[in-house]
């Protein structure tokens, strides 16, 4: 059993996204990185198959908050003003793989694909019925998403791991906010808002060509 500390709870992640805009509508990185924390503890509740995903990401939240708590940690508040910063230090790598692989701005592209394709699956788990399939419902976000980015190899243990999905009640069981209906109510208050952290930080890496970082 995973101690309360280490058990997902939707509420966290809805009242860690909250947090996360700005009156100005700027992403504060110790909300998006508190944010995925959260949704790590919903992949590792899940058994060994999310793993691949989860894995990676704690690798790379530790970065940002090594960014966060570094000496420039002051440009790192905001995803606009660490975008800024490294790209006016020349700091990220736009071609190939330099001297910066783990930039504040690539390393935020890897977590930002998969808050896409989480996102995509918590929508259709929203809309699902009792007997849909999550097997299903997980892959087809995966191909919408994180798919494009994964190598052959990666993309077919992924195919394999969500053969292992459980089904919808033990999804809903996992998000720990009470019967059905009370899941399906938190998650239409929390995919809206991190729809708009996601389309906010999509707009900003299109603006400055950051989408395809090697």
């Amino acid at each position: 059993m995973a101690s309360e500390d280490q058990k997902f709870c939707l509420l966290e992640v809805l009242d860690t996204f909250k947090l996360c805009l700005s009156e100005n509508k700027e992403v504060y990185l110790e909300h998006y990185v508190a944010g995925w924390r959260g949704l790590v503890k919903f992949l590792n509740s899940l058994g060994a198959v999310f793993g691949f995903i989860s894995k990676d990401a704690v690798s790379k939240i530790q970065i940002l908050v090594n960014f966060l708590n570094g000496e420039h940690g002051s440009q790192y508040v905001t995803i606009q003003s660490m975008v800024k910063y490294e790209l006016e230090n020349k700091l990220v790598d736009q071609k190939k793989q330099g001297s910066h692989p783990e930039s504040g701005c690539r390393t935020l592209l890897r977590l930002h694909r998969a808050l896409r394709w989480l996102e995509l699956f918590l929508e259709r788990l929203r809309t699902s019925t009792e007997d849909s399939k999550t097997s299903f419902m997980c892959a087809e976000a995966y191909n919408e998403s994180l798919a494009k980015y994964h190598t052959w190899m990666v993309r077919t243990a992924a195919g394999m791991a969500f053969h292992m999905l459980p089904g919808r009640p033990a999804f809903f069981e996992v998000m720990n906010v009470g019967p059905p209906e009370q899941v399906v109510a938190i998650l239409g208050k929390a995919l809206p808002l991190i729809s708009e952290v996601y389309q906010i930080t999509e707009d900003l890496y299109a603006q400055h060509n950051l989408l395809d970082l090697p």
